[in-house]
């Protein structure tokens, strides 16, 4: 049994660099009756902890550090027993929302994890934040991209820890590479497919979006 897809959003707030804004998050689960990993614990441990029910809670992948991504995560890892990991390159922005508790463990890139017969891997893509990764399952033919790469272009480069040019290359290198109809899982906002997006790379690039 191939692994299925859940998807919740939850509303909070995301701050950096003095400003503070609302915001909807997508938190993505994917496992199966008895296992499921969540992608970004964001705001409502309660909820999430919901929608994962009585499965085992294998681990909380964090696709980057900005506070909205991962303000739940440490609530949600201690009521579910359940290790929080992160790219290594993103401890210093987690360390701005978390500074009493590091992660549990790192994401790197290649890694590999299996939840309920299903491969995940990462792919490490800075940009957006240093440490941004996505989780590519390809018996889903799926990507979660976080907020590197959404429905009309790449995440937002412009405050700071972020870099356009890096992103528009991890993009073009990471996930453009991926099969046309892999379905884009996104940290925020409607899905998309690599088909659909990779077409309009050179604008992205020659508006500086």
């Amino acid at each position: 049994m191939v692994a299925r897809i859940e998807h919740l959003v939850t509303s909070g707030t995301f701050s950096l660099d003095g400003g503070t804004w609302d915001v909807d998050n997508n938190v993505w689960i994917i496992g199966d009756d008895s296992e499921a990993i969540v992608i970004d614990a964001a705001h409502d441990a309660d909820a999430i902890l919901e929608a994962v029910g009585g499965r085992r809670l294998l681990a909380i992948l964090s696709t980057h550090a900005h506070n909205d991504h991962i303000d739940a995560a440490p609530e949600l890892a201690e009521r579910a027993a359940a290790p929080v990991l992160l790219h290594p390159d993103d401890w210093p922005l987690w360390k701005q929302t978390h500074p009493e508790r590091l992660p549990d463990g790192e994401l790197g890139d290649g890694q590999i994890f299996t939840v309920a017969g299903t491969e995940l891997t990462v792919l490490h893509t800075p940009g957006h934040a240093p440490g941004a990764v996505c989780l590519y399952a390809p018996a889903l033919a799926t990507v979660f991209t976080g907020d590197t790469l959404f429905q009309g272009g790449p995440g937002a480069t412009g405050r700071s820890f972020s870099d356009f040019p890096t992103i528009v290359e991890s993009i073009r290198e990471r996930l453009l590479t991926l099969p046309p109809e892999t379905k884009v899982l996104t940290g925020h906002g409607d899905s998309t497919t690599i088909g659909d997006e990779a077409p309009h790379l050179e604008e992205w690039v020659t508006r500086g979006h």
